[in-house]
């Protein structure tokens, strides 16, 4: 390796020699050095600068590449290498100029310790007789710089006997080494600081400095440095000082003088480019922005757990019933639940199957403390695995089922992907509530899934209006209804029963938390016009308002303070819902609670038009108007909420005709779901078959 470096700085020592004798003096030289270097290397820097400018311009594709393939690392490799393929994009190309520098730096350490070689072109046979005449050990690095200072100090003269080394030849060293000026400032460029220290302490630092300035300096304009991670950043901004401090302490001055100067020539040169390359022409940083905050979601997915002070045990149960999970062969129905509330909506569902066959439930959710883990204690046809969000997006890609049966919406669209395993794996979606789905979802929620359980006929409608528009291919509609709405009527029809009424008639007010809703736009004038003997009102804000708005919701207790008491109160105990079927009258914006309410307990509802909850802005392109917006001025009245002040002429018109909606609201629950009462039947009914079914299929394959 020493005999390689010697001859490549051979060119490297002439061009230092040519620098030394065109201004005279060695530091002026080494800065002189570092510029023709820096001017050599420009087409190398150019195209460097364009692969990172390239690097970043597809850097939106690798960062939704990421997010499309999350968890599926050998994919997304293979993708990413297409896409660079694709781009021509290099990503070794982005080293080369770190390996040229560290090149150049061992270059020019060899060439400061070995100025005899490559400055004076002394052949190595006379250099070895100089070294040995004043006792100097060859096996040091600095045996030559110790041969300029004994020549300089007069310990080697024009008369000195030295074996092998003419008088002539002698008094030509010592004529062109005693005009050697090896200094800066000052500064012995031959001397080492850590020898020494005293004011030589400023070689690390400044060392130091400008490589810190260099770093601040690229993490701020650098095309693809300012577009990595701070920690990026900031640990090659550290290890950069660290470096630089050391090549100041450690090693002779001039090496330090060369550091400092090829940092500020670096930076000048980044300036330069961005200037005649300007990265902004070429980098759409919309698009750059808008891929970072999707990788962000995806990255912050189960964050919020590791404040559990369970966290590090759940993580052990989790890899755990990860690798139960893909230890079963054979799994004919998988059900994938969010959190512990959602079992509400698979319950009557999971005990029509159990109960009329022997099939396995596998039910994966990402609650650690799913209350499914205490019924598949007594039922144990019931498997159940906690698998945080995080990991829920290799398994999705894993999964080999037959049936697989889910809430969540948005199948394909972002992080939850059908099985990359399985082709013909059956994808169920079970509704969660009873609305439309064409303006409550996402614009194409629901494309990826092959079957939809439809809660009523509006739904049935808006699915083929949405495959005729879209044209999309035809899925598989099953009238299947809403279970959670039989257990809801059930609990109204006994709280009717057991109702006694009072002299005061109960008015709830429960709206939803979206923006402009009920509680930041129009509460005041509702409890100001309603507060009255005849009347106790319960405020009952949404749980998720609460927790993002705690303080807005104090404002408003604060408020009606004084008001408190036998006619207003606010319901912050969100466990009872006893104040929801005890009421006589519902006041809502466009809260999901509204249908829930008035098919339970055959009351109608007062809606506030505030501003509407629309998750897919071009829901008029299906030309179907949302039942959550037809219903309205069936099941209650709606009023604009600049319209409230007469709204309690409105709401003694609704309590009065109590018997009237009674009547108005069954027949509309009748039109509106399928099967009430035997919904979850109707879908296990459904899964045994498509079941039975898959089976004769695969045995006729066979």
């Amino acid at each position: 390796m020493e005999t390689v470096l010697y001859y490549v700085c051979i060119p490297l020592g002439i061009l230092m020699k040519w620098c030394w004798q065109l201004v005279g003096n060695y530091g002026l030289a080494i800065i002189l050095f570092t510029l023709a270097t820096k001017i050599i290397l420009i087409p190398l820097s150019v195209w460097t600068h364009k692969n990172s400018i390239q690097m970043v311009k597809i850097q939106p594709a690798v960062n939704f590449l990421k997010v499309n393939h999350y968890g599926d690392m050998d994919t997304f490799a293979d993708e990413q290498a297409a896409l660079f393929k694709k781009e021509k994009y290099r990503p070794m190309v982005s080293l080369i100029p770190l390996a040229l520098q560290i090149f150049l730096l061992l270059g020019v350490v060899q060439i400061i310790y070995h100025p005899l070689d490559y400055l004076f072109a002394i052949d190595s046979a006379t250099i070895r007789e100089l070294a040995t005449f004043i006792g100097a050990d060859m096996e040091q690095s600095s045996f030559q710089l110790k041969i300029i200072e004994a020549i300089k100090a007069g310990e080697i003269t024009a008369t000195s006997v030295i074996p092998n080394v003419s008088t002539e030849t002698l008094s030509s060293i010592i004529s062109s080494v005693s005009g050697f000026e090896n200094s800066l400032f000052g500064f012995d460029l031959a001397v080492v600081p850590a020898e020494i220290w005293g004011i030589y302490i400023l070689m690390p630092v400044i060392a130091g400095f400008s490589s810190w300035l260099l770093s601040f300096t690229q993490n701020l304009s650098n095309v693809l440095q300012h577009e990595q991670s701070k920690w990026n950043q900031y640990g090659l901004m550290a290890f950069s000082v660290g470096l630089s401090v050391y090549l100041g302490v450690g090693v002779p001055a001039g090496i330090a003088v060369y550091w400092i100067a090829s940092n500020l020539f670096s930076i000048i040169q980044m300036y330069i480019l961005n200037a005649i390359i300007n990265p902004k022409k070429y980098v759409d940083y919309e698009a750059l922005e808008a891929s970072r905050k999707a990788l962000a979601e995806i990255e912050k997915l189960d964050a919020d757990k590791k404040d559990d002070p369970n966290y590090r045990q759940n993580r052990i149960r989790e890899k755990k019933d990860y690798k139960r999970f893909f230890s079963i062969v054979n799994k004919h129905l998988v059900i994938y639940s969010e959190k512990s509330g959602f079992y509400k909506y698979f319950e009557a569902l999971i005990t029509e199957l159990t109960a009329r066959s022997n099939i396995t439930v596998h039910y994966v959710t990402n609650d650690p403390n799913d209350v499914i883990f205490s019924i598949a204690e007594k039922n144990t046809q019931i498997k159940p695995y906690y698998i945080g969000l995080k990991k829920m997006i290799p398994l999705m890609m894993k999964l080999e089922t037959d049936i697989m049966v889910m809430t969540t919406p948005d199948l394909d669209k972002y992080y939850l992907k059908r099985s990359l395993m399985k082709k013909d794996i059956e994808y169920i979606y079970v509704p969660h509530d009873m609305m439309s789905v064409h303006m409550g979802f996402r614009e194409g929620a629901l494309d990826a899934f092959d079957t939809i359980f439809c809660t009523g006929d509006h739904v049935s409608r808006e699915v083929r209006a949405t495959e005729e528009v879209y044209k999309l291919r035809e899925k598989k509609l099953v009238k299947f209804g809403y279970p959670f709405a039989d257990k809801l009527i059930e609990a109204g029809e006994k709280e009717r029963a057991e109702h006694i009424p009072t002299e005061k008639k109960e008015i709830l007010i429960a709206p939803s938390w979206q923006e402009d809703n009920l509680l930041d736009s129009c509460v005041d004038t509702l409890i100001e016009k309603l507060y009255c003997k005849e009347y106790h009102i319960t405020v009952r804000p949404h749980p998720e308002y609460v927790k993002r708005y705690g303080a807005r919701m104090q404002a408003i207790v604060d408020r009606f303070a004084d008001k408190v008491g036998d006619q207003l109160s606010f319901e912050l105990d969100f466990s009872k819902n006893k104040s929801v079927y005890s009421s006589d009258l519902l006041i809502t914006d466009w809260s999901g609670i509204a249908l829930e309410y008035c098919f339970a307990t055959k009351r109608p509802a007062l809606f506030v038009n505030t501003k509407m909850k629309c998750m897919n802005p071009n829901w008029e392109k299906i030309g179907l108007t949302p039942t959550e917006i037809t219903l309205r001025d069936q099941v209650g009245i709606s009023v604009n909420k600049e319209d409230l002040q007469g709204c309690d002429e409105i709401v003694k018109k609704l309590l009065t005709s109590e018997k009237e909606y009674e009547e108005i609201i069954s027949r509309t629950l009748e039109n509106h779901l399928y099967n009430i009462g035997c919904a979850g039947a109707a879908g296990a009914d459904y899964i045994l078959k498509s079941l039975v079914e898959k089976k004769k299929n695969s045995a006729k394959s066979k």
